[in-house]
């Protein structure tokens, strides 16, 4: 690993373990995904306040994070792609693609991000999309190389959209694992993978990465089941949690970065994590 690489990376990890909250779903094109988010100021406010780890946005929004004067504020994860995956309709042409295909990272460099995100789609039948992502990654990792930015990727195994829409998570340990191994041979110096559904499970997921690994939150859930299976994850090696919904869709967005932030970093488990929740 670079030392530019680890410092970085240093930024994100704190004693080894990050809250990452992502707000980057504006990328989706998809009206329920900007519920909290309307107000994308407010928001960063909000978290800034809340001092998770790090914060995931696009470039678009990400000067309300970088020209903000504080010293001590949340590491900034920029997402560098798109996609369509994730509407109730399945799209006639499923694509990925990144926002600046010429020089993929330029503007995670602009706004000094600490890392850059990527997605890994594996869906059923549409192995065309599986071909773009892998393309992006492959043009994303060289990019990282020469300046030295950490890559995450976020290898996403989904349902067909005809069982829930939204081509949601399929939780097969099976599955998730073949396609975290894949985004470690591919040269991510993080993932963000799936939970599988059996957290007991998840450990065949970390060591399959060989790299850090943080639990991708999907969306929202019963807070104190959130917390609880965190918990579990976090026993079975994973190293944080990239977390949206489940944080700026609740009334008290700050209570829950407590909790996940004593899971992460002070080893709370669910039960002493929801009393934090509920200390505010």
């Amino acid at each position: 690993m670079k030392i530019s690489t680890k410092a970085r990376m240093n930024r994100m990890f704190n004693n080894g373990g990050c809250l990452d909250v992502a707000i980057d779903h504006g990328v989706c094109n998809e009206p329920s995904f900007l519920v909290g988010l309307e107000d994308m100021e407010r928001v960063v406010d909000t978290l800034v306040a809340a001092r998770p780890d790090a914060i995931q946005m696009a470039y678009g929004p990400s000067d309300l994070l970088q020209s903000r004067p504080e010293r001590q504020k949340p590491a900034l994860v920029m997402r560098i792609d798109m996609g369509n995956p994730y509407n109730d309709k399945r799209h006639d042409v499923m694509w990925s693609m990144l926002q600046n295909a010429d020089e993929p990272i330029i503007g995670a460099l602009e706004m000094d991000a600490a890392c850059v995100v990527v997605n890994l789609f594996m869906l059923p039948d549409e192995p065309e999309l599986f071909r773009q992502c892998v393309g992006n990654i492959s043009k994303v990792r060289a990019a990282c190389h020469s300046y030295g930015m950490p890559l995450m990727i976020e290898p996403l195994v989904m349902l067909p959209n005809d069982v829930r829409g939204g081509y949601q998570v399929d939780g097969d340990a099976d599955k998730i694992v073949t396609l975290v191994r894949l985004a470690s041979e591919m040269g991510a110096d993080i993932i963000k993978a799936d939970p599988t559904d059996d957290p007991e499970d998840f450990h065949r997921v970390v060591e399959a990465a060989r790299v850090p690994v943080l639990v991708r939150g999907g969306g929202r859930e019963n807070l104190r089941n959130v917390l609880a299976k965190s918990a579990a994850l976090m026993g079975q090696g994973a190293k944080g949690m990239v977390y949206g919904r489940n944080i700026y869709q609740h009334d008290n967005p700050k209570a829950v970065v407590n909790a996940l932030m004593g899971i992460i970093h002070h080893g709370a488990g669910g039960d002493e994590a929801w009393d934090v929740y509920n200390r505010g």
